[in-house]
Order: structure tokens, then C-alpha cells, then sequence
């Protein structure tokens, strides 16, 4: 082998090698915006939260084909934990367990989006209520500070930091309302919810409207206005369903 072949071969070695290291440096990169369950979570809960995330903002795009296996080594956790998650990510409507075909992302359909924000609506509204009387001085302080968060986040129209907020107030107004049948009927749609968000609010949504509605449902919840909270939270979920008609 001459001098110039092996020099060419050692180049396009070292290129191989490069492009590798920037493939596992962005996916890294990627996993590492992601949002971090509490240290307390098990194992299932955090591969729960942390796939839950990625199919809300599309880093899994709806008909995508889901492995275990590739799931595991992504979030550096086992195989039992994956499937424990996609199992209740199957309850709650985002992937599809086919017999023989695997594990899909599920689609996005606009008429289900709707049929859904008539649900939500009135449990939002009776959450923020109970959520207004029932919250301890430890909790309101909880909703001031995402209030806090909100409004920045429509300062600065960040998007991701909007979401996460977005969770956080779903998980705590889902607490604080102290009804467990409304909790676990609002865990169905929440997640759905979120990634029709996330899908179209670049084209078709006011970011900072939307941050500033959430805001004030959270600061009614935290100043313990009952009528405030209920009436915020209609406010909130008729933006959300013209955002929703806005998409079509």
C-alpha cells in the first residue's frame, strides 16, 4: 500500500470517527434537555417522565416505532423500568401497543383534540376551584412561584421552559384540588394535550397570552379566590380551544 492510500484511508478513518462522536454528542445534548424527575422517583417513574417528555416535544414523532432497547440506552436505565413506562404512556393515550407490530408513538388527531378540551374543561374549573380552597400555605407558595416562572416565560417566549412549567402546575393543581377522581380522569389528557401544544404553538399560538393565563390561574389558586381560580381557568381553556380551531 502506498503512502498517499494509507494517508487517504487513515482520514476517512478519523472522519468516520468524528461524525460518530458528533451523532452520540447531539442525542446526549438532546437527553440532557430533558426535564429531571424528582431524586425520590423510582425507576419506572423517571423512565416514565423522561419518555413522556421526548414524545411531547416530538424528539418522537408520532408513528414512530418505539425499542426498549434503544429507549434504555438513551436514558441509561434498564429494559423492565422502559416497558413499565410505555405501559402506562399506553393508559394514557400516547403510544399504541400493537400485537406483532411493536410500540408506536400515537397520532395526533384535531376532532379527538376537541372532543377532549369539552372534557377538561369543566374538571379544570372545578381543579382550580378546589385547588383555591384546599391548598396548604406550602402549596400556594408553589403556585406563586410558577406564576413567577409563567410570566417570565412569556417575557422571554421560551417555549420548553413554558412546557415544563406547563407540567408542573398540571401535577400540582391535580394535587391540591384533593380529588382523586378528577386527578386521575385529567392524567389522561394532560400529556395528550401538551404535545398538541407543542406541535403548533410556533405557527399558531401566543405564547405569552397563554404563560399569562396559566399565570393567573395559579396566582388566584395561591391568593385562595375561589371564583378568581374558576373563572381563570375558563378564561385559560377558551384560549385553548381557539388555539386548538386556530390549527385547522
Amino acid at each position: 500500500m502506498t503512502d498517499k492510500r494509507k494517508r487517504s484511508e487513515d482520514l476517512q478513518r478519523k472522519a468516520a470517527r468524528l461524525r460518530s462522536a458528533a451523532v452520540s454528542t447531539e442525542r446526549s445534548r438532546k437527553t440532557s434537555r430533558l426535564a429531571s424527575p424528582p431524586d425520590d422517583a423510582t425507576m419506572t417513574d423517571k423512565a416514565y417522565a423522561l419518555i413522556e417528555e421526548l414524545i411531547v416535544t416530538l424528539e418522537l414523532a408520532p408513528g414512530e416505532v418505539l425499542s426498549e432497547v434503544v429507549l434504555a440506552n438513551r436514558l441509561s436505565t434498564g429494559r423492565t423500568p422502559v416497558r413499565e413506562a410505555l405501559q402506562r404512556l399506553s393508559r394514557d393515550g400516547l403510544v399504541n401497543i400493537l400485537p406483532r407490530r411493536g410500540v408506536l408513538v400515537s397520532e395526533m388527531d384535531l376532532s379527538a383534540q376537541l372532543r377532549l378540551l369539552e372534557v377538561r374543561r369543566e374538571l379544570e374549573r372545578l381543579m382550580a376551584r378546589g385547588a383555591a380552597k384546599r391548598a396548604t400555605p406550602e402549596e400556594r407558595q408553589e403556585f406563586a412561584e410558577i406564576a413567577q416562572g409563567m410570566r417570565l416565560a412569556a417575557e422571554k417566549e421560551d417555549g420548553l421552559a413554558f412546557m415544563r412549567l406547563d407540567q408542573q402546575f398540571n401535577a400540582l393543581i391535580s394535587a391540591t384540588s384533593r380529588n382523586e377522581f378528577a386527578t386521575r380522569a385529567m392524567g389522561l389528557m394532560h400529556g395528550l394535550s401538551r404535545r398538541f401544544w407543542y406541535q403548533h404553538y410556533k405557527q399558531a399560538a401566543d405564547l405569552p397570552l397563554a404563560a399569562r393565563l396559566h399565570a393567573e390561574v395559579a396566582e388566584a389558586v395561591a391568593a385562595q379566590n375561589v371564583d378568581a381560580a374558576g373563572a381563570a381557568s375558563d378564561a385559560l381553556m377558551a384560549y385553548i380551544e381557539s388555539f386548538a380551531r386556530s390549527t385547522l
